[in-house]
């Protein structure tokens, strides 16, 4: 069959008949093969240009030597015949292509961000140094899907905002490589799968993308509140982690959640400063844009690193990590606070461009200390025993002491008089507060 085909392309007096009755035409590839009809057209020249169809197949539309026009012809029917013969290369493309722009409409590197917060909190959740690591994997990829569509469905509701901007204009919605229905089938997908795998927590997983697709997408158009709403969205996932590992929300549970939220703030300030001009051509309410000098954004981002730095003391004083960790946090915290302070007494983009890259090293640096330097649940009980023997102990020795034979009255009254666990908290994260005092008796 292939040998009649090259002899027909042979004879310069048929190839533009074959090619006009041809039924893959480039129309029929486009359909076919969902190729667009400049790449069909490679292979398959125009018949109103005989120059341009003797450069495609390389035969000429004169009179010309039968062994030169078959070897010309006979190099052009392997691609010809490669195209026709792959299906499976077309699959691939497609594949790619689709691939690329679901990486794109979930924002992957921070929905992976998100896993990472998650994943922390449940390490950081998870009874003794044993981690199960099927609830770990399953939490991760629960919260994965829950944020990609999450993400997806921001881009959907913004899709009109980010084709005005010069930073999101290429997303896959603006740039037309998808469609909206296309899109909102795929974020249902994920999101019913994702909240349905944290079906243990089902009110955090989808309180989370109930918050950032419907509260926090439409209020960045409306005030500049958003920002705050948004830090809020963050600070779930570790939450979310904490309680899928230890079924329970407890107070150590607010350390990571506060440092997202305090940590996210500053961030965004930075990106926001950075990216006005694009935020007011995409009608977005940002924080910068009310203001000129830049001096509140400033301000606000270096008050929340100032909020940062006594959480590795917390951390350490409610035993989650080690005093290590407490002077490693704060030295971090220090560092992003210099490069704060420096945006805020000189405001330029290169400094808040510092900050913003300060502030993607801290959150990775932050969360792999806490958990190099946590301490598991079974050695947090063995210390409380130990203090808690310890205190048990004081009253009886200072008993025998005081003791006298034949005092009644003494040895009625040996011991001190029990006291609250809260006496014993250490008031350094609250310097303000005063200490409880107890009536002796």
């Amino acid at each position: 069959m292939w040998r009649n085909t090259c002899k027909l392309l042979s004879n310069p007096n048929y190839n533009h008949n074959l090619l006009k009755s041809s039924s893959y035409s480039a129309s029929n590839f486009n359909v076919v093969f969902g190729w667009a009809p400049s790449q069909a057209t490679h292979y398959y020249s125009s018949p109103s240009s005989a120059t341009s169809g003797s450069l495609e197949l390389g035969i000429s539309s004169h009179k010309s030597d039968g062994v030169r026009s078959f070897s010309s012809s006979s190099a052009a029917v392997p691609a010809i015949v490669d195209h026709l013969s792959s299906p499976l290369t077309s699959a691939l493309q497609l594949g790619r292509h689709y691939s690329r722009c679901y990486w794109e409409l979930s924002k992957a590197r921070l929905s992976m961000l998100v896993v990472a917060t998650s994943g922390t909190g449940y390490v950081l959740g998870s009874a003794g140094s044993a981690v199960d690591l099927a609830g770990l994997c399953w939490t991760c990829a629960g919260t994965m899907m829950v944020a990609s569509s999450a993400n997806s469905l921001n881009q959907v509701f913004e899709k009109n905002n980010d084709a005005k901007m010069k930073r999101t204009r290429l997303r896959p919605l603006p740039s037309r490589r998808l469609t909206i229905p296309h899109a909102l089938t795929w974020a249902s997908s994920v999101g019913v799968a994702g909240t349905a795998i944290l079906a243990c927590k089902l009110g955090l997983g989808a309180s989370n993308l109930i918050l950032y697709a419907f509260v926090y997408t439409p209020l960045k158009q409306i005030h500049p509140v958003n920002t705050w709403v948004g830090a809020v969205v963050g600070a779930i996932p570790p939450l979310l982690g904490w309680a899928a590992a230890s079924g329970e929300i407890s107070l150590n549970s607010m350390i990571l959640p506060a440092a997202l939220y305090f940590w996210q703030i500053p961030h965004f300030m930075a990106l926001a400063y950075l990216c006005r001009s694009d935020y007011a051509a995409g009608g977005f309410k940002m924080f910068s844009l009310a203001d000129a000098s830049g001096r509140r954004t400033a301000a606000v981002a270096l008050r929340n690193c100032l909020y940062l730095v006594p959480l590795g003391f917390v951390a350490y004083d409610w035993g989650v990590a080690s005093e290590w960790f407490c002077l490693e946090s704060s030295l971090l915290t220090l560092a992003i606070s210099a490069l704060a302070f420096s945006f805020y007494l000189n405001r330029t983009t290169q400094n808040a461009r510092r900050m913003f890259h300060a502030s993607l090293l801290y959150l990775p640096v932050f969360m792999s200390g806490l958990l190099f330097h946590r301490i598991p649940d079974n050695q947090q009980s063995l210390s409380e025993d130990s203090l808690g023997r310890i205190t048990e102990l004081e009253p009886i020795a200072q008993g025998s002491e005081n003791f006298k034979p034949g005092n009644q009255e003494t040895r009625s009254t040996t011991g001190k008089q029990a006291r609250s666990p809260a006496s014993y908290a250490s008031a350094a994260p609250f310097p303000f507060l005063p200490a409880p005092s107890y009536a002796t008796s």
